[in-house]
């Protein structure tokens, strides 16, 4: 038999329950997704298992003017000059987001592509709005992206981690980038920089939609981005592989763990 002291050190109870996300943390789910398709792409199975999701894209604002040429991004999405592209990529969300019964939220701030170095809009710039629309959407679990790459994607994880500090309460998660995950050991990178932060990312074991048809039939409404996706990233072979999605806890260690960090 086991000393009182002994389940101290050993308390397994909590350990039965490590990796577990209980039914009232994924009631009202939020994703916050850099692009209009990266919380599909990162977390469709969840979404599709959990209707009623809000997704808020960061970067969903049109530029002033897009580029003639058009950027490399959109020309092998299938763009052309004089094509409004974002009313384009925004009719792609409303209907991939319909097939999984989620309401899309459009933050109107633009992607680094359409600007100058100088004027990539960075964490500290939509902070602010992030913020009013977790809030306005009451969530009981928040997702962000780990933030790997790309510079939306760090931008939108890092104003993530500023909401979380302001907000608190609900559930926070990460989800995987889906293409640059798989970016030799930048994955590991941002774990650890959140591990060091005291910040454990912890892999979580949620309830999904265990069939892949909901996401893939979401996903197919975004074509302009699969075909880029496809050129780039060969996407279709990485979202066929047994374990797609992943999401991480963030919370702190368990008590007395925190040495570790």
């Amino acid at each position: 038999m086991s000393s009182g002291a002994d389940r101290e050190t050993n308390p397994v109870g909590e350990m039965r329950d490590w990796g577990l996300v209980t039914p009232a943390e994924l009631e009202r789910i939020v994703v916050v997704s850099p692009h209009l398709d990266d919380a599909v792409l990162g977390c469709g199975r969840l979404l599709a298992a959990h209707p009623n999701a809000t997704v808020i894209t960061v970067y969903a604002g049109a530029p002033p003017t897009y580029p003639d040429p058009p950027t490399h991004w959109d020309t092998i999405a299938g763009f052309r000059a004089g094509d409004d592209v974002l009313e384009r990529r925004k009719q792609e969300d409303r209907r991939a987001l319909a097939e999984l019964s989620a309401t899309p939220v459009w933050l109107d701030f633009v992607e680094h592509q359409y600007l100058d170095r100088a004027d990539w809009v960075g964490a500290d710039q939509t902070v602010d709005a992030l913020e009013a629309a977790v809030r306005a959407a009451g969530p009981t679990a928040v997702l962000a992206p780990f933030g790997l790459a790309n510079p939306d994607h760090t931008a939108a994880h890092d104003a993530a981690r500023v909401v979380r500090d302001r907000v608190g309460g609900p559930a926070w998660f990460c989800y995987e980038d889906m293409g640059y995950k798989h970016i030799p050991g930048l994955l590991a990178w941002r774990v650890a920089q959140l591990f060091r932060a005291g910040i454990w990312p912890t892999p979580a074991a949620p309830t999904v939609d265990h069939g892949d048809a909901a996401k893939q039939r979401a996903l197919a409404h975004y074509g302009s981005q699969l075909r880029a996706l496809e050129t780039d990233w060969q996407i279709g072979a990485k979202l066929g592989a047994p374990a797609p999605e992943q999401l991480w806890r963030l919370a702190p260690p368990p008590p007395g763990w925190e040495r570790l960090s």
